[in-house]
């Protein structure tokens, strides 16, 4: 009878991954078709994005009395760490994203983002004073050499990415791993889904302070608008949920692993949909990224 629960929540639980990845891809395609359709903004894209994704979680976690703001108004601590997460980064996160998105396509933005790893493990090298061991020198050098397929096309001093597509790419993966470690303090304390509601609040609020985000801007039809519906409710929202209720259930690893769907979906609508193409050094590039998540996960 246990083994009979236990798979079934194995089940629900690479099925939630699995869903919640796929619709993190999805969104990345919507922003792409996005951008390449209409003359919108990153920074106003960024900031209705994260503002609505706010409002809606932090609607979750009071209806689920997971926060308390009187409590929390007294944790001075606390309320740093939260805006740091928010600014340095949520929304650098989501910004440096969606603009790679912008100057590349939505598969090549979400497996350069992948490179957060990478970077995680570099940090926690300087700032332990500690050597890599050889599985992490041997990750790094084959992210950095699958970044330089994507940038070159395996060709020296060749250029095949924009300098702003891949400046954006890695700035991308550093907002990711930033959102990673400095999220772990607060989410300890208060729980996931409040912290990113709030993190997700502030840094729209900040951002669309700079965008004026209340401006629509000209030009955006309906379809603009199922696009953005998208990418708020599933890409943010949906997608963030499901994938946590994945990790609860299936734990970390595994999940870890389910998340490469979300450049396999990007990159498979972007060329489906959008009609992107991807050169066999692309493919191979994407590989190295990719294995690289895998390994060191």
């Amino acid at each position: 009878m246990t083994d009979t629960k236990d798979k079934k929540r194995e089940k629900l639980g690479i099925l939630c991954c699995t869903a919640g990845a796929t619709s993190w891809g999805l969104s990345g395609t919507c922003s792409e078709a996005l951008f390449s359709q209409y003359p919108v903004d990153t920074t106003w894209v960024t900031a209705v994005r994260m503002t609505s994704a706010g409002i809606i979680l932090l609607f979750l976690a009071f209806a689920k009395h997971s926060l308390n703001l009187k409590e929390l108004g007294k944790d001075k601590k606390g309320l740093i760490e939260i805006v740091l997460f928010a600014i340095a980064g949520l929304a650098l996160c989501q910004y440096a994203y969606l603009s790679a998105i912008k100057w590349t396509n939505s598969g090549t933005a979400t497996v350069i983002q992948n490179l957060s790893i990478v970077f995680i493990a570099v940090y926690v090298c300087l700032t332990t004073r500690t050597a890599p061991d050889k599985r992490t020198v041997f990750c790094i050098i084959l992210a950095l050499f699958g970044v330089w397929l994507l940038a070159t096309g395996g060709k020296p001093g060749n250029m095949e990415l924009t300098p702003r597509g891949l400046f954006w790419g890695l700035m991308a993966g550093i907002g990711a791993a930033s959102y990673s470690l400095l999220s772990r303090a607060p989410v300890k304390h208060r729980g996931s889904i409040p912290v990113s509601g709030m993190g997700m609040f502030i840094g729209g609020i900040a951002l669309s302070l700079i965008a004026q985000s209340w401006r629509i801007p000209a030009g955006l039809d309906g379809r603009a608008m199922l696009y953005m519906a998208v990418i708020v409710l599933l890409g943010t929202v949906g997608a963030f949920t499901l994938f946590l209720q994945g990790i609860a259930l299936v734990g970390p690893v595994k999940a870890a692993l389910l998340s490469c769907l979300e450049p396999l979906t990007a990159a498979t609508l972007s060329v489906v949909w959008l009609h992107s193409s991807f050169s066999p050094t692309d493919l191979i590039g994407f590989a190295c990224i990719l294995a690289t998540v895998v390994l060191m996960r």
